[in-house]
C-alpha cells in the first residue's frame, strides 16, 4: 500500500514537473517568488491539474430525497441578482517546489550545462568518516548490531546459547564501537558580485527587471555549489557596497561612471577572494549610459587587466530605459570582438533584457557554457 502510494506521488510531481516546464517563461517573471529566496521551498501556481474528488453511490433515496427533479436547484443564493457565472471553473493548485527542482527545471529546460568547477578552486575541508569497527570509543558511537552479533558467538562457542529461550546478554568485552578517520574533502565555494547602476535613467522597471534576473541567476548557481556568498554594489557616480536589501530598494539620482563600480568590485576581490580559493562570477546590470568615453576606455582596461582574469564569468546585462543612451553593450561589442558571438573564452558575456520576455533567454545566454 506505501508503495502504491509512493507511485502515485512520484507519477504527480512529474505531472506537475511537466506544467511548471511548459509555463517556465511565465515562471520567471513572479516577483513573488523572490520573497521566498534563502527558504528550501516556494509555492508554485499550477494551472489545468484536475482536483481529486469523491464520487458517491446512488444518492436516490434515504437522507436528502424528496419533492424535485434531477437538475432543480436547491435554493440557496436565488433572488435578485444572484445568477451565478456560466463558465467552467479553472483549477489551480498551489504546490510546494524545492528551489533545487527549480534550479533542475530551469537548467532542462534551457539545456544548460552543468556547472565546472575551476581545478584550482577548491576549498579543502576537513570531515569525518566511518570507516570501520573498534573495542573501545564513546558510547554515543556504540554500534547494538555489531554488539549484539559478537555477544551471539560468543555464546554460541561457549554453548550457553537456548534456542528455546534465546536471551542475548551482551559483556563488557563484546561492545563494539563505530570507529572514523578524517578525510579531505573538496568543496567548491563561489562568490557572486552584482553590481548594478542606480543613476536617474534606472527607473523601477528597470530594478524590477534586475531583480528578477538576479534571483535566477542566484538560483541556478547555488544549485551548482555547496557554498555561495553574494555581495552588492550599486552606482552611480560613485559606487558603494550594500547589503542586499539597499541594493534592490535604493533610489538615487545624476550621471553615471561605470568604471566606478568596477574599481570596487577589484578591491573587493583583492581583498576577500583569491581566484586560487574561489570560483567568481561578476554581473553588472545597467540601461548602458556611461558618462564619457574616458570612462568607457577606463572600463574596458579595468576588464582587461583585472576582473577577467579572475572571474569564471562576468555577465553584462543591458535593461532598455527610455532615458539610457544605451551604447555601453556596443563597447564591450567593439573592445572584445569575441564577444559579438557571445564566445566565453575570455569571460566576457553580454544579453540584452528590454522586458520580463527576454530574462528567459538572457539565462541561457549567461550560462550556455557551464562556467
Amino acid at each position: 500500500m506505501v508503495l502504491r502510494i509512493e507511485q502515485d506521488h512520484q507519477r504527480f510531481r512529474n505531472i506537475v514537473k511537466g506544467r511548471i516546464r511548459k509555463d517556465l517563461r511565465r515562471f520567471l517573471h513572479r516577483g513573488e517568488l523572490i520573497g521566498k529566496e534563502g527558504r528550501r521551498y516556494v509555492s508554485i501556481p499550477v494551472h489545468d491539474i484536475d482536483i481529486p474528488t469523491f464520487r458517491y453511490g446512488d444518492n436516490s433515496g434515504g437522507v436528502g430525497s424528496g419533492e424535485g427533479e434531477e437538475g432543480d436547484g436547491t435554493g440557496q443564493g436565488q433572488g435578485a441578482g444572484a445568477e451565478g457565472g456560466t463558465e467552467e471553473g479553472r483549477h489551480i493548485m498551489e504546490v510546494e517546489v524545492s528551489l533545487d527542482e527549480l534550479a533542475d527545471i530551469l537548467g532542462e529546460e534551457l539545456e544548460l550545462p552543468r556547472i565546472k568547477p575551476k581545478g584550482k578552486h577548491n576549498i579543502t575541508s576537513m570531515k569525518d568518516k566511518y570507516s570501520g569497527i573498534r573495542t573501545t570509543g564513546p558510547e554515543s558511537l556504540r554500534h547494538f548490531k555489531r554488539t549484539y552479533r559478537q555477544a551471539l558467538k560468543r555464546q554460541l562457542l561457549l554453548g550457553n546459547y537456548d534456542p528455546d529461550n534465546p536471551i542475548i546478554i551482551p559483556i563488557r568485552k563484546d561492545v563494539r564501537y563505530r570507529s572514523w578517520k578524517e578525510v579531505k574533502a573538496p568543496q567548491s565555494n563561489a562568490v557572486i558580485v552584482y553590481m548594478m547602476d542606480v543613476s536617474g535613467s534606472m527607473g523601477d522597471e528597470q530594478k524590477e527587471l534586475v531583480r528578477l534576473e538576479s534571483f535566477w541567476i542566484d538560483t541556478w548557481l547555488r544549485r551548482n555549489y555547496e557554498g555561495i556568498e553574494a555581495r552588492y554594489i550599486v552606482h552611480d557616480i560613485n559606487a558603494q557596497e550594500v547589503d542586499r536589501e539597499t541594493f534592490y530598494h535604493i533610489r538615487e539620482d545624476g550621471g553615471t561612471r561605470i568604471s566606478s563600480a568596477f574599481k570596487v568590485c577589484t578591491e573587493l576581490l583583492e581583498g576577500n577572494y583569491s581566484p586560487d580559493d574561489w570560483n567568481i562570477y561578476l554581473f553588472h546590470f545597467s540601461d548602458g549610459d556611461n558618462s564619457s568615453e574616458a570612462d568607457n576606455r577606463q572600463c574596458v582596461e579595468l576588464l582587461k587587466e583585472q576582473l577577467l582574469r579572475k572571474c569564471n564569468l562576468f555577465g553584462y546585462c543591458q535593461v532598455a530605459s527610455a532615458y539610457g543612451s544605451g551604447n555601453f553593450i556596443n563597447v564591450l561589442h567593439e573592445s572584445f570582438p569575441q564577444n559579438d558571438s557571445n564566445d566565453p573564452e575570455h569571460g566576457l558575456v553580454t544579453s540584452r533584457v528590454n522586458n520580463k520576455d527576454d530574462i528567459f533567454d538572457s539565462l541561457k545566454t549567461f550560462f550556455v557554457a557551464g562556467k
